[in-house]
């Protein structure tokens, strides 16, 4: 559906004196695809490039070079009303945090209708017939109608704004970390509550989180982001359990998981700045598997024939019993 190839995203950083500004790199060649019906889950820490992944493959982040090809077609060579027209509708976003995400001056009826209202939805009787399928297609009571944000619990501001995404009935939802801000109960919930309108609605979903436990319970595939690179991507349990990336098996052991305890692989060295990203391997300063082989440039990909790839001069060895499962 979604298709990205070669997508860089730099962006002018103020520390670069009066007469000078440095680049901040937030995304570097990254070529992803989301297909439709399916679940991507992002992940990687704080400030590598999730987000403004999730901001390009929206529209709402032009890319400095590379091209959003969407059903095929670029992206940014349609005029500003055919993306409106023809690509708005089709993607839905879920902001991370609800309590900021909707307006705390409208009712959740009008939080609703609006997308409806802007994109000129049927008539009047059709768009509030709409508003009440969403919400009983998200879980809420019908009295939710006339309430404020303010006024509903953090997992039903969260539910109301997953049905304002749904409005225009997409193709594919974007999710930005949508849990984070919810404590752990009401996580599963809204989780669940995804997992199920994917099933009922045919959904595509990106969903973008930190949390790599999350994200394998949920998606299909899973892609790794380091300083603004995509260094491992692939079906889910081959990223989870035949990680190849030192990244990636450094993500997992620091996730706490009831059903295995990986030894805990702690990071040490410089975590580099992404005005001024380390040549070659962009991980190489925190890696235990460095050498100079990794300074020169970034690793060529490396993969398998189910779709797992990676870029890593030095790549994990596959668990005897992920090799028996292929």
């Amino acid at each position: 559906m979604i298709r990205l190839d070669h997508v860089h995203v730099r962006h002018k950083a103020r520390s670069g004196g009066v007469f000078r500004r440095d680049s901040v790199y937030a995304l570097t060649d990254a070529s992803l695809e989301v297909r439709r019906g399916e679940i991507l889950g992002l992940v990687g820490e704080s400030g590598c490039g999730k987000s403004t992944l999730a901001r390009v493959v929206t529209g709402l982040q032009r890319p400095t070079e590379g091209q959003v090809l969407f059903r095929g077609r670029n992206l940014w060579e349609m005029s500003a009303s055919e993306r409106r027209s023809g690509f708005g509708p089709s993607v839905g976003v879920v902001f991370q945090d609800p309590s900021t995400a909707l307006n705390p001056r409208l009712p959740v009826r009008r939080i609703l209708r609006d997308p409806l209202d802007v994109h000129r939805r049927g008539t009047k009787e059709a768009r509030e017939a709409r508003v009440a399928e969403l919400l009983d297609l998200v879980g809420l009571p019908g009295h939710t109608l006339e309430a404020l944000p303010g006024q509903l619990s953090g997992g039903q501001r969260q539910r109301v704004a997953i049905a304002r995404a749904l409005a225009l009935e997409p193709e594919l939802i974007v999710a930005d970390e949508p849990t984070s801000a919810l404590d752990v109960s009401v996580r599963a919930q809204i989780l669940n509550l995804l997992t199920d309108l994917r099933e009922r609605l045919g959904l595509g979903m990106v969903f973008i989180s930190h949390d790599v436990q999350t994200v394998r319970y949920l998606a299909d595939r899973i892609a790794v982001l380091y300083l603004g690179r995509v260094v491992e991507e692939g079906p889910s349990d081959q990223v989870t359990g035949g990680s190849r990336h030192p990244y990636t098996e450094a993500l997992l052991s620091a996730t706490p998981s009831l059903l295995e305890r990986p030894e805990r692989i702690v990071l040490h060295g410089p975590v580099p700045s992404a005005t001024n990203p380390p040549t070659g391997c962009p991980f190489r300063t925190r890696c235990w598997k460095a050498d100079d082989a990794c300074t020169s440039s970034f690793p060529d990909e490396g993969g398998d024939t189910d779709g797992h790839r990676w870029h890593c001069v030095h790549p994990q060895t596959v668990p005897l019993q992920v090799v028996r499962a292929g």
